[in-house]
């Protein structure tokens, strides 16, 4: 077996990972394909190298360098179909690779609802792959040095030691530090997609990331976490300085957790975890989901479902933004559209063969970069929601930080998700809790909404803010 590529950092360019002559054997597997028989074929180029630093209480403690590269080739012939992927680009290789993998397609049941997009429904506007904005051009240039040197910039004890100020946020007659562990990451991806139809389309994307964790044990002998992170597309925009001292702040205002009585509360859920409460939606909104009864919004297409201040668009083609993409994996072209207005459900999310199964109009697979609007319940005239001004608008409550297991059903939209963070009241916070359990329905849970804040953090794919809702189940 020919083992994967190692590319060298003196290959990584401007013009990205993927060479012409690799462009040129991805078209080559469609030709030899359709050669050998096949109706319609579809190629996927991929290529990314990702470089971490990690460091442990100051001290440089691993480094890491990962390549990567494959291949992957649906193919449909007589009304069959496949995927098969490789990572051998020598055309030798991949005529017969491609030959076998017809042969086992032949095997396969046919499927008349297997083929590819019609050509006016894919992108043609993702020609060198910059054009969303999210490939930082001082990538090839940056040094091993300069990664470290970040890495090691956004460490507090590191700092501490070199004698930054850092120490300075320690109370350490309440608790001592036991860890900090942090990492510095970047990475280029690049992406080529081409099927037999004409279609031709580039993605490529930087990212820079920091995270820090910090564990610290109070008086008591007790343990407690905290982590942060920042990540960017472009280097000179990550601002790594205050990630491990956010982290130490959120371990040491868990210290003191208290009981809480069950009952129904104003739940307030912090902008870093909202998206778990998101997601089931957009399960519920996959095609296939709905095609095999295991969604709870079945036939909801263009009802009002959830409460008029649920907003969420799909803004798909926002340049420079996280999440941004001009197609997907079969090349049909996104847009900015809604996905739920005012509470109708607007889109499922359908791809070409799910159209075909369910008689639903195709879109696109999935959410490429889900954006939750500002809401306010209390019409609220301010252009900024911010989480301490939902806090005071609910008055009393828990403030839910973290997610520790559970599940939603996927059929019911029934939910039970054990839950950590802290009572406020008087809109200001109180105390920690742990071990809690909230429960309920999520279309229930969403036509309680009272607010959505504009506070979503601008480093994460999903744009979903700080949210409220009324009359929520916990059990202590």
């Amino acid at each position: 077996m020919q083992k994967p590529e190692i590319i060298d950092r003196g290959e990584i360019s401007g013009a990205g990972l993927i060479t012409e002559e690799e462009k040129k054997a991805a078209r080559h597997c469609i030709g030899k394909a359709l050669e050998l028989g096949a109706g319609q074929a579809r190629v996927s180029l991929s290529k990314s190298v990702m470089d971490s630093y990690s460091l442990l209480n100051g001290e440089l403690d691993k480094v890491m360098h990962s390549a990567d590269r494959s291949i992957f080739i649906y193919l449909f012939a007589e009304g069959k179909y496949g995927t098969f992927s490789t990572n051998m680009l020598d055309t030798r290789s991949l005529d017969g690779f491609i030959s076998k993998a017809l042969e086992t397609v032949r095997m396969l049941a046919p499927d008349r609802f297997r083929q590819l997009p019609s050509p006016e429904r894919t992108a043609c506007d993702a020609v060198t792959g910059k054009e969303t904005g999210l490939y930082d051009p001082a990538y090839p240039e940056i040094t091993a040095e300069r990664k470290l040197s970040a890495a090691m910039s956004g460490s507090m004890l590191y700092n501490d030691k070199a004698g930054g100020i850092a120490g300075s946020c320690r109370e350490t007659d309440r608790y001592s530090i036991i860890s900090e562990e942090c990492e510095y990451s970047d990475s280029v991806d690049d992406n080529y997609t081409a099927d037999s139809q004409g279609f031709e389309g580039r993605h490529m994307e930087t990212s820079f990331a920091f995270c820090s964790e910090l564990t610290i044990q109070d008086n008591a002998g007790n343990r407690y976490s905290g982590y942060w992170w920042e990540s960017s597309p472009f280097l000179a925009s990550l601002d790594v300085k205050d990630c491990s001292k956010t982290a130490l702040e959120r371990a040491i205002r868990q210290i003191g957790p208290k009981r809480h009585r069950s009952g129904k509360f104003r739940m307030v859920v912090d902008r870093t975890v909202s998206s778990r409460l998101v997601s089931p939606l957009f399960n519920a909104l996959n095609a296939m989901s709905i095609q095999q009864k295991n969604s709870f919004l079945e036939d909801s297409l263009d009802r009002k479902v959830f409460s008029s201040g649920l907003t969420i668009m799909d803004l798909a083609r926002t340049p420079g933004k996280p999440g941004s993409r001009l197609y997907d994996t079969e090349g049909v072209a996104t847009s900015d559209s809604p996905v739920i207005q005012e509470g109708t459900v607007k889109e499922y999310f359908t791809n070409t063969y799910m159209a075909g199964k369910t008689g639903l109009a195709p879109t696109v697979e999935g959410v490429s970069r889900p954006v939750l609007m500002p809401y306010s319940s209390w019409d609220s005239k301010e252009k900024e929601i911010s989480l301490q001004a939902v806090l005071e608008s609910c008055g009393n409550g828990i403030y839910v930080c973290g997610f520790n297991g559970g599940n939603c059903n996927p059929v019911t939209g029934d939910f039970s998700y054990g839950i950590e963070g802290f009572a406020f009241r008087n809109g200001k916070i109180s105390h920690p809790v742990r071990e809690m359990l909230v429960t309920g329905n999520m279309i229930t849970l969403w036509n309680s909404l009272l607010a959505a804040g504009s506070d979503a953090r601008g480093c994460s794919r999903w744009q979903i803010p700080t949210l409220a809702f009324d009359g929520v189940d916990f059990s202590a």
